[in-house]
This record gives structure tokens, C-alpha cells and sequence, in this order.
């Protein structure tokens, strides 16, 4: 018996300090100030793209992960476009789980900036700079989670993988879809987790934390409107610009019927519980046969991010004809961004824009599609669920939203290989969220600590060994 005991002493002296730190909790605030610093030093990095030069911001991350002794490589399909990936592994019960951000942001007009866009700088409790939002905040956040799991010894039942990916921003092949292609083992997993959603606050309090699960595609069309050249001082009936104006403005104001899925139902089924009593009128009877239609043009009118998400939209956003002012053109074009729902029949959708333009002079062709069709990532999935648990935890008394993007994230390049990916983002208001691809660009020091918390609980929660 004594030796027994002297047994089992033994395994408590080597169990009890993992087993210790994997119920105390994180220092968050210390975890928020290291995130803050890293995201800052990130943001000095300048990853533009194009050029993108993602290498240079993977090598600043693999010497962090280095002195942590995790073990890292970075991974490209040209030298200065690298992708990082690190593992830390679990017992193996169930399949990873991918955390993911990109590294390369778009560029700035840094004469339109009150600050240097590559300087990093923290005012009135905010970081700014290029990437600050999209997405050098959610690397930073990502990161952090996987070096607060690595320091906790926290048991695992299933591997944890880091990944910064290059040429998000403008695509190029040398980034997700490069990785699934060629690299797909790296990075297989049952989850990821990546840009996409946010936490709204709005008057210093949280609204909901959104979770997004489905995205728009991205198909652009093209309208050319062909006619008879000739000189300017006899104006023509079939002068191009003339049938091509009137075909754009046709588009403009034609608003494509509202056709809810899974997310959005829910989305607004849920904003109802939490909005004021005029707004869940119109969330809660946007289907209604008398005031459907009423409701849909007030949100046209006043919140263009939730109009969109009800239908397949579009927007005229390029147009060019003409090359001197006293000759009438033969030819002038329009660019539109369609992004269209995940199960919208294009060819059909097609046709219904013919209908509208109704004239033979102006053709309407589909120009590029990006992203396949996909079904959205599950409600009822265990990534999901931990997501809901995570926002109790943090931010009790809010509700969890699954949002559809109206715009478009590498989750598409996941999703059609079979991984529920979700998008999710830091703490923002609106004014932060317009400032996203702007001028200005910022995140606040405390909506980067918060998102940290909550995903390290979400994720605690879904590959913890249990």
C-alpha cells in the first residue's frame, strides 16, 4: 500500500503543475498589452499588396515563436510572398483546429492620413495604421491565443495550428489556395477560425458578437453598349454612352428580391431580441406580404450593410467611353460588382438583368468569378457552440449573431474543401468598421484585449482535452 501511495504521489508531483495551469486562467490584461506590441511592431512591417512582401512580416513571427520554442516554417510559392505555419500538438482525439489571418493589407494614399500609416502609433487609446482592423489585428490576436496555449500547457485533444497567410488582399495564388493546393497536410484540420465578423459596440457597450458563417461571391459583370461613331456636333439616337447611362441607371435602382438562408434568418431573428422597438418591427417583417416591402426600402434607405445581406447586390462602379470631346464613340462599358448569395443561379439572374436593361445595344456578359458556391458553416457545430459559450463568458447578457459577409475572405477557398470556417473579428463601433480599407485606420487597445479573451475561451473550449 505504501508503495502505492509512493506511486501516486509521484504522478501527482509531475501532473499537478499542467494540470494547474490549465484551470487558472490567463493574465488577459498583460496578454492584451503583448498583443497591442505585436500588432504595432506588425504594422511597421509594411506588407502592401501588391507588392505584398508577406516574408518579411512571417520571419518577424517565426523569431517570436522561436524564442517560445515552437517550432515554425514559413512556406512560399514566390521568396517575398511567405506563408507561416506552426503547430502545437494534442493527443489526437479529434482533427485540428486552424487559426488564420493574412498578413498583406491594401495600400494607403498617405497624403489623406492624419498619422503615419506605418508607424504604429497609439492616441486616445487606439492603434493606428495600416492593418490595425484588416488584418494584422486578427494575426496578432491569433498568435497570442496560440502562445497563451502553449505557456498554459494546456492539454489538448486536438492539434492547434498558427497560420499567417500572404495575398489575401489581391489574391496572386500564393496564399490559401496555394497552401490547400500544394500544402494541404500542413494545414488540414475539422475547423478554422478567421477574419471576417465583429464584436459591435456602440455607446461604450457591447451590441452582439457576430460570428460569420456563409459570404457573398464575388462575380463581376461587364455592360458594353455599342453604337455608330461620328462627330460630336450631330448628337445620334444610338450614341453608346447615352444607351449605356441609361442601362447603369436601369441597375441602379433595381433592387433584386430578398431571399434569407440559414444565417441571415437567424441573424435577424436575433437582432430582434436586441433592437429598439421601431427597428425589430422591421427586422421581424421583412417577409410580411403587406409591409415587407416597406421594410426593405427603409433598411435600403438607411443601413446598406444589412440590405445587402438580404439579396444578391449590385453596384455600378466603373464606367469609361469616349476618348475626345466632339467625337461620339462607338463603344462605352460599365464595370459591376455583383456579389451574389451562395445559392443564386447565376445564368437565371443573368437573364432577369436583360430583362431589365431591355435594350439590344447594351450587352451584359460575366467578366470574373471568384470563389466557388458554397453551403454555409453550421449552426449546431461544436466550433459554433464554443463560439456561444465564449461570448457568455466575456460578454454576458449579449446574444451571438451569425452573420453573412457581403464581402469576401479566404473562409470561401476553405469552405469549398469541406472546413466549417468561422469569421470573427475584434471589439469595433461603426465608425471603426468604416475606417477598415480607409483612411485612418484603427482598432482600440481594449477591443483587441477583449477579442483576445474571447478567443482564447472559444478555443479552450472547443480543443481542450476534456
Amino acid at each position: 500500500m505504501t508503495k502505492f501511495l509512493l506511486v501516486i504521489a509521484a504522478l501527482a508531483s509531475l501532473l499537478l503543475p499542467s494540470i494547474l495551469a490549465a484551470q487558472t486562467p490567463p493574465n488577459f490584461p498583460s496578454a492584451r498589452d503583448e498583443a497591442v506590441q505585436n500588432l504595432q511592431a506588425m504594422i511597421r512591417i509594411d506588407t502592401s499588396n501588391p507588392p505584398g512582401n508577406e516574408t518579411k512580416l512571417a520571419e518577424y513571427l517565426k523569431g517570436i515563436l522561436d524564442k517560445e520554442g515552437i517550432a515554425a516554417e514559413i512556406i512560399a510559392a514566390e521568396p517575398t510572398r511567405g506563408n507561416l505555419i506552426a503547430r502545437i500538438k494534442g493527443n489526437g482525439r479529434e482533427k485540428p483546429l486552424l487559426l488564420m489571418g493574412h498578413s498583406d493589407t491594401v495600400g494607403v494614399q498617405r497624403e489623406q492620413w492624419t498619422v503615419d500609416a506605418f508607424a504604429g502609433l497609439i492616441r486616445d487609446g487606439y492603434v493606428f495604421g495600416r492593418g490595425a482592423l484588416d488584418d494584422k489585428s486578427g494575426v496578432a490576436a491569433m498568435l497570442q491565443v496560440f502562445l497563451l496555449i502553449h505557456r498554459q500547457k494546456l492539454p489538448l485533444d486536438r492539434d492547434v495550428i498558427f497560420l499567417a497567410e500572404a495575398g489575401e488582399e489581391a489574391g496572386g495564388g500564393v496564399g490559401i489556395d496555394f497552401l490547400i493546393e500544394k500544402h494541404w497536410p500542413k494545414i488540414e484540420c475539422e475547423f478554422a477560425l478567421n477574419e471576417g465578423a465583429e464584436i459591435l459596440e456602440k455607446n461604450g457597450k457591447v451590441q452582439y458578437v457576430g460570428v460569420a458563417t456563409s459570404e457573398k461571391l464575388v462575380r463581376t459583370m461587364q455592360l458594353v453598349a455599342r453604337g455608330t461613331s461620328g462627330h460630336g456636333s450631330m448628337p445620334r439616337m444610338d450614341n453608346a454612352i447615352v444607351h449605356l447611362a441609361a442601362a447603369v441607371a436601369k441597375l441602379g435602382n433595381y433592387q433584386p428580391p430578398l431571399r434569407l438562408n440559414e444565417t441571415t434568418r437567424t441573424f435577424f431573428e436575433r437582432l430582434t431580441t436586441i433592437s429598439p422597438p421601431e427597428e425589430a418591427f422591421l427586422y421581424a417583417h421583412l417577409e410580411d406580404p403587406v409591409v415587407g416591402k416597406i421594410a426593405q426600402e427603409t433598411l435600403r434607405r438607411t443601413n446598406v450593410y444589412y440590405n445587402s445581406m438580404l439579396r444578391t447586390s449590385i453596384s455600378p462602379n466603373i464606367i469609361q467611353g469616349g476618348f475626345r470631346f466632339n467625337v461620339v464613340p462607338a463603344e462605352a462599358e460599365a464595370t459591376l460588382d455583383v456579389r451574389a448569395l451562395p445559392d443564386e443561379n447565376l445564368d437565371a439572374f443573368m437573364e432577369e438583368l436583360r430583362r431589365v436593361i431591355d435594350d439590344p445595344a447594351v450587352e451584359l456578359s460575366l467578366a470574373q468569378s471568384f470563389w466557388p458556391a458554397t453551403p454555409p458553416s453550421p449552426l449546431d457545430s461544436d466550433m459554433f457552440r464554443a463560439l456561444e459559450k465564449a461570448q457568455a463568458e466575456v460578454f454576458p447578457g449579449v446574444v451571438t449573431l451569425p452573420v453573412m459577409l457581403t464581402g469576401a475572405t479566404d473562409s470561401a477557398s476553405l469552405r469549398a474543401k469541406g472546413v466549417p470556417s468561422y469569421g470573427i473579428g475584434p471589439v469595433v463601433t461603426e465608425e471603426d468598421g468604416m475606417r477598415m480599407h480607409g483612411n485612418d485606420e484603427r482598432l482600440s487597445v481594449e477591443g483587441l484585449g477583449k477579442f483576445v479573451e474571447f478567443l482564447y475561451r472559444a478555443v479552450a473550449a472547443v480543443a481542450a482535452a476534456r
